[in-house]
């Protein structure tokens, strides 16, 4: 069986200046992606994507397998994740058939080598489309509210509010670390957010969509935690 994994790191960045590389714990922070594929032993290729040469050479020098700079129409900010694992598995394809595909996003630095392996053996066993990491949110979506400008409470009915929070039906969200599919998969017109689609959880104590200089400075705290633990 012929696993691979992609690991989208694109050179700029909006919020935070070179964050696919920036130094987390003494390691530009892809390095924890690529660790932690290396460690599930779960793949035969480690593919980085990238339009930089320096991450690409820097990715290299970390395990992952030597690789081409991807186009630039793919490289945009409006480019999608989507575009990029089809243009990366779609080449791998040509050298040899490609069965399974994880996407590990390149700043998940509390990523862990045994979630991706579970929840890889959860997709074999289950016909399904994908299998993603999944999280619940810290407090309940139905009491969720939006401010305006000033800072002002923008006026919106809330639900159950006669309900105490543990009553609350419990949601969830994209954790932000992986997602596994099938070529097939990965290179139809099927969402990873469909019906057919298994959510794998991780509690939130481990994982942290890293998006800005707040989340950052969350994933290096709880980073610290974990490592005493």
């Amino acid at each position: 069986m012929n696993n691979i994994c992609i690991i989208p790191a694109r050179a700029n960045s909006k919020r935070i200046k070179s964050k696919n590389i920036k130094k987390f714990f003494g390691k530009p922070i892809l390095y924890w992606s690529i660790k932690a594929a290396i460690k599930s032993k779960c793949f035969s290729k480690i593919i980085v994507s990238s339009d930089s040469k320096k991450i690409l050479k820097i990715s290299e020098n970390f395990g992952a397998s030597k690789n081409q700079l991807r186009p630039k129409k793919i490289s945009k900010d409006n480019s999608t994740m989507d575009e990029v694992i089809k243009y990366e598995i779609l080449k791998e394809n040509k050298k040899r058939k490609v069965d399974n595909i994880c996407c590990i996003i390149a700043t998940s630095p509390l990523i862990n080598p045994k979630d991706i392996k579970q929840s890889f053996q959860i997709f074999r066993k289950n016909k399904t489309n994908y299998v993603f990491s999944a999280s619940t949110y810290d407090a309940p979506i139905q009491r969720h509210f939006f401010l305006d400008k000033k800072g002002f409470l923008i006026n919106r009915k809330m639900e159950d509010l006669d309900k105490g929070s543990q009553d609350l039906r419990k949601a969830y969200h994209d954790a932000g670390q992986f997602y596994w599919g099938s070529y097939e998969s990965f290179t139809s017109k099927i969402h990873i957010y469909n019906g057919r689609s298994i959510a794998y959880y991780i509690p939130p104590y481990r994982c942290v969509d890293i998006n800005d200089k707040d989340d950052w400075k969350k994933a290096e705290a709880m980073f610290k935690i974990l490592k005493k633990l």
